[in-house]
């Protein structure tokens, strides 16, 4: 949904009513602030007139401790609307972080897959800075250079209003100077976040796959890719620099005029003996001072601007719906029957069906092999099981429950996965092995998994044991390993359904004997679905299910289907071919 400017300025003005008594006392000092401006040009009239003039001993004396007093009220009221309004801003980045992360973390598996990792990154990082000026700065800014701007003004016209009267004929001038701006503003702003995002997407990607990129060469290309979005930002922000550069040069030029018709009147009142020596200089002053708040005053709206520009971005992301979770029944720990009836899944993006009319029936604790070529719907009928996706038709049954029926949570809690992707964290392996657990988990339980798991032979080897860190995406560890800390994770999480999605195809022979003992050891009395390229890590399946363009063509045992020499023998002869030819050429 379009929100108008004011809409999204009261929704993010919402987020600083949380804090509004640190805010108050931020507006409170600016307030102080403010009203010790016009003191400055008051006071030059009665101590110019006092002490070069009439010689005024009282006035010689205290002139100088006002100046003091003045500026010692200034300073520390400065300071505490300073200090207080980027405590708030900060809070405010804080909270809008906080709910956009948790928003992420939320989304839908459709909406990864329409989206660029690089610009959801750039929001968290960039975007959210860029609301904080808009939230709090505007506001204060706002109210302390109004207060200043009436007291000079109340000042000037105390002093001369004739020639005050001139200054607000700047008014209207300036009004239309800004609205001008502020359009191309708002523009710039917009195209500099979305050249961030996409700029954050190329140092993303240039990492994650720094491997491919030297070995294929591809520095000078991925130099290329990065120039280009570093020069797409540079040229937004210009477009910013030169919208905010040119708002305070004019808005200054028209001020100065004026300024300077003023004082040719002044100095001709001076000449006929309207105006003292104290009362012209104060008046300039005050003229002079004017200048400064209205310059803030406009360069205020490039603030404002580049602030609703990311606000939009900010609550765009926050606005997107999260993970449907209209299921009301919570069950407890599932037998794991599983049911197929009918499911017919298409991806968004292109509208094809992926699956089509699929019939499987999974009774409670039996292995289940998907077999096929890519793209034949394997993944994807899996992913339909914890509700990366829901079925475009039909539905999918656990213990009789449609799974639609059911919360995430209690869903999810019943299914265990181990994918050929292991993903791993920046933590040590304890924390990796015991990951999302909703309970404190005692070491030996976590020993005992990793046992299960055939891991804790090469744990132990490690500097810190169970404590070594393993660095980004388990980087320090080899690929058995790696999947055999993702094997000890889910058998401590101890789920009665499991998912192996080609667990075993990126290993070598010796590391696949540590996994595959480690997968017997996991798959004993649960429901699993396995998914694998590799036949000969399927052979012992209760059933095996060939599927073909998202159809299933053929099911039985590995010595049934073999037997039947259809679509699952051809391709078990072809893999039997390849690895002779392997072993010959080995």
């Amino acid at each position: 949904m379009d929100m108008t400017s004011s809409q999204l300025y009261l929704r993010l003005l919402g987020y600083v009513k949380r804090y509004w008594r640190v805010f108050a006392a931020s507006i409170g000092g600016m307030m102080v602030a403010a009203a010790t401006e016009p003191l400055i040009p008051a006071l030059l009239k009665p101590m110019l007139d006092g002490t070069f003039v009439h010689k005024d001993q009282t006035v010689i004396d205290l002139a100088p401790i006002f100046i003091l007093g003045i500026f010692f009220v200034r300073g520390v009221s400065t300071f505490i609307a300073t200090y207080a309004i980027n405590w708030v801003g900060n809070k405010v980045v804080m909270d809008l972080r906080d709910e956009m992360f948790r928003k992420l973390i939320s989304l839908p598996t459709n909406f990864y897959d329409d989206h660029a990792t690089g610009n959801l990154i750039s929001k968290l990082t960039f975007d959210v800075t860029q609301v904080t000026a808009a939230a709090t700065n505007v506001v204060t800014i706002s109210i302390r250079d109004s207060i200043i701007i009436a007291g000079l003004l109340g000042w000037l016209l105390y002093l001369n209003w004739k020639l005050t009267l001139l200054t607000l004929v700047m008014a209207p001038v300036i009004a239309l100077i800004i609205r001008t701006v502020n359009r191309r503003l708002r523009t710039a702003s917009r195209d500099s976040q979305r050249a961030m995002g996409d700029i954050t997407q190329v140092i993303e990607e240039s990492v994650t796959a720094h491997k491919v990129v030297k070995l294929f060469g591809g520095q000078q290309y991925e130099s290329g890719r990065f120039n280009e979005q570093a020069n797409w930002v540079r040229r937004h922000t210009m477009k910013q620099a030169a919208a905010a550069a040119a708002n305070v040069p004019i808005v200054q030029m028209v001020a100065a005029l004026a300024l300077a018709v003023i004082v040719y009147l002044a100095t001709a009142q001076s000449k006929a003996d309207e105006t003292t020596v104290g009362g012209f200089l104060s008046f300039i002053a005050a003229m002079l001072m004017l200048t400064a708040p209205l310059k803030r005053l406009t360069s205020v709206s490039e603030f404002l601007q580049r602030g609703l520009a990311a606000s939009e971005s900010v609550f765009e992301l926050i606005d997107t719906p999260g993970e449907v979770d209209g299921g009301s029944t919570v069950i407890g720990r599932a037998a794991g029957k599983l049911t197929f009836e009918h499911v017919t899944f298409a991806y968004q993006a292109d509208g094809r069906n992926a699956l089509h009319d699929i019939d499987l029936d999974i009774p409670a604790g039996q292995t289940v092999a998907l077999v096929g070529a890519s793209g034949s719907g394997k993944s994807t009928l899996a992913n339909l099981v914890p509700r990366f996706y829901l079925p475009s038709s039909g539905r999918i049954t656990l213990d009789g429950h449609d799974l639609a029926d059911l919360t995430l949570d209690s869903l999810r809690t019943n299914i265990a996965l181990v994918s050929q992707e292991v993903v791993l964290f920046n933590d040590t392996v304890a924390a990796n092995i015991a990951y999302g657990q909703m309970r404190a988990v005692p070491e030996a339980e976590i020993i005992a998994a990793a046992e299960a798991a055939h891991a804790l032979e090469f744990i132990r080897d490690m500097p810190q044991g169970m404590n070594t860190l393993i660095g980004e995406k388990g980087v320090r560890l080899s690929g058995g390993q790696r999947q055999r800390i993702a094997i000890a994770r889910a058998i401590l999480k101890n789920a009665p359904l499991l998912i192996l999605d080609e667990a075993t195809s990126a290993l070598d022979s010796e590391s696949e004997r540590h996994v595959q003992a480690a997968l017997e050891t996991l798959m004993q009395g649960r429901t699993t679905l396995v998914i694998a390229h590799r036949l000969s890590t399927i052979e012992k399946a209760d059933r095996i299910v060939v599927l073909q363009k998202g159809r299933i063509v053929e099911t039985g045992t590995h010595a049934e289907l073999l037997a039947q020499g259809g679509v699952y023998a051809q391709l078990h002869r072809i893999q039997f071919e390849w690895n002779e030819t392997v072993s010959e050429n080995g």
